[in-house]
């Protein structure tokens, strides 16, 4: 009788426990669903709410989106019949900025995970690897900061101009996104199988002709995600831009000469606009337009993802 009570009660405390966990379970679930719920909501509200505000210019104020586009004279007044209101300086110099600075960040960053990864690992962990997780956590207005203070002098110094100029603009946002276009690098070269690079020695070849013909290759659609990843921060920097570009409402002719972004025209002219004007209107269909590349972006890497083959 002892040993049968003895099962009894063993058995309700197993049936106790699992049910325990059943619920526990369940909750988790719920929790993570939820989780999951807000994200969604809140990125179809986003995009609600911009895509209403940035068509107001439009829709209430009959702005013409042709002359939006392709106009160069910035000047907003009370409605559309009065001064300009073209974008095309602006997306011109987000662009500009954008690819500039992928230019810059795209070899050193790849070369630099190339490095960590495969030629001195001991080295690149120890050290190479806590410098990028510090430049990542570095706030972007002290890197315009140092932009102002270092990069701008030594430009109109040695180089020309006032300083103030596309190719600041550039060297400071392609610093900015080198920690993301490394660590995502280095990430895939990571990834790739050791018996691909065992087979590459295996056959002769030497660490560098495996690094140019097997590695590379092989982790090429996750090195131009890590590009792409590095352009969609640049196309969407404010701050840090704008204190070095010159804000000028012209298009840029050379990398010497001022010019603007979609980010520092919204910031510097936010302030200055009447809730519900023509030209605050007009600074919201300026962030609709980063919204849409932003979706570009993502569906950019969407794509290369789809495309990676280990």
């Amino acid at each position: 009788m002892e040993e049968r009570s003895h099962n009894s009660n063993n058995s309700h405390r197993l049936l106790r426990g699992s049910n325990s966990a059943l619920k526990s379970k369940e909750k988790g679930q719920l929790i993570v669903k939820l989780c999951a719920f807000l994200i969604i909501i809140s990125t179809i509200s986003i995009t609600v709410f911009l895509g209403y505000k940035g068509l107001q210019s439009f829709i209430a104020f009959d702005a013409n989106p042709l002359t939006f586009l392709t106009s160069i004279n910035w000047e907003p007044g009370s409605n559309a019949s009065e001064g300009g209101y073209g974008a095309l300086p602006f997306i011109i110099g987000s662009f500009a900025v954008t690819f500039l600075a992928a230019l810059v960040a795209a070899p050193i960053g790849i070369a630099s995970a190339i490095f960590m990864t495969e030629i001195a690992k001991k080295y690149g962990q120890k050290v190479l690897q806590p410098v990028i997780e510090i430049l990542v956590g570095i706030p972007s207005v002290v890197y315009g900061l140092i932009g102002v203070t270092v990069i701008v002098p030594i430009i109109r110094q040695y180089i020309g101009g006032l300083g103030f100029s596309l190719i600041a603009g550039t060297i400071v946002v392609g610093v900015m996104i080198l920690p993301t276009v490394t660590s995502i690098s280095a990430d895939a070269i990571k990834s790739i199988p050791a018996e691909m690079k065992n087979a590459s020695y295996a056959l002769g070849a030497t660490r560098w002709q495996t690094i140019y013909r097997v590695i590379i290759p092989a982790a090429l659609p996750s090195l131009m995600t890590a590009i792409v990843f590095g352009m969609a921060r640049a196309f969407g920097e404010a701050l840090a831009v704008q204190m070095v570009i010159g804000n000028s409402t012209a298009i840029p002719q050379s990398l010497l000469d001022q010019t603007a972004t979609l980010t520092s025209i919204i910031t510097l002219g936010m302030p200055h606009t009447t809730y519900g004007s023509f030209h605050n209107n007009l600074l919201w269909s300026l962030g609709l337009i980063l919204l849409i590349m932003s979706y570009v972006f993502i569906i950019f890497v969407r794509y290369l993802s789809s495309r990676r083959k280990i």
